[in-house]
């Protein structure tokens, strides 16, 4: 059991600072809305990797080159959009702008469609994480939920300690933020633009 609980620990940890497009999409909310808004976001791997996890399970032997071209392209539109969303938040940035708290809903639901439309956790649960939770599971199910808890909860306190850790970046002042937030517009981009490309080229 210690086993699957210091992998769960350890991977979490990995997958969490590992640069990419969710990580961008919550730095950059981070520097547009603030903390609060952000914070639901960090829900969004165990929301979305609910239909993801399932789907490998089941699916572990089948999932071919096709079907993650597709979600690279599919990830890479959404990401674009969602960096000239940021573009215009930096075009129109109001430092005395106050954000309403419940947009902390759809910054959940972007993230957690950022995370769905990202082959990453596909290709973590196919060939990392799905392999190992079968291997715990056939032998005890306590590993199996073990290694599930580790890892998510360990991600989740990873994701929130990145949201305040942006948090106190934003409040250096209205130009360092201004700044941030249109790098932040540039890296979506260049993510999107990375996964689309990766999901036409052969």
């Amino acid at each position: 059991m210690i086993r699957y609980i210091v992998f769960g620990i350890t991977y979490a940890f990995a997958a969490a600072v590992q640069p990419g497009p969710f990580l961008t999409y919550i730095i950059s909310q981070t520097l547009h809305r603030g903390w609060k808004p952000t914070l639901p976001a960090v829900l969004a791997p165990l929301l979305s990797d609910i239909p993801i996890v399932l789907l490998v399970l089941l699916l572990l032997s089948r999932i071919d080159e096709e079907f993650f071209r597709f979600l690279h392209s599919g990830g890479g539109i959404f990401l674009v959009y969602l960096s000239y969303r940021a573009y215009k938040a930096w075009r129109d940035f109001d430092s005395e702008c106050v954000i309403n708290i419940r947009s902390g809903q759809q910054t959940l639901l972007n993230a957690a469609v950022v995370n769905i439309l990202n082959p990453n956790p596909y290709i973590a649960w196919s060939l990392i994480m799905g392999p190992l939770f079968l291997e715990g599971w056939r032998a005890a199910p306590v590993n199996g939920i073990v290694l599930l808890v580790a890892f998510y909860g360990t991600m989740i306190l990873c994701l929130t300690g990145i949201i305040l850790l942006f948090s106190f970046a934003r409040k250096l002042g209205p130009r360092v933020n201004r700044i941030s937030l249109g790098l932040s517009a540039l890296a979506l981009a260049c993510f999107g633009i990375y996964q689309f490309w990766l999901g036409i080229h052969p």
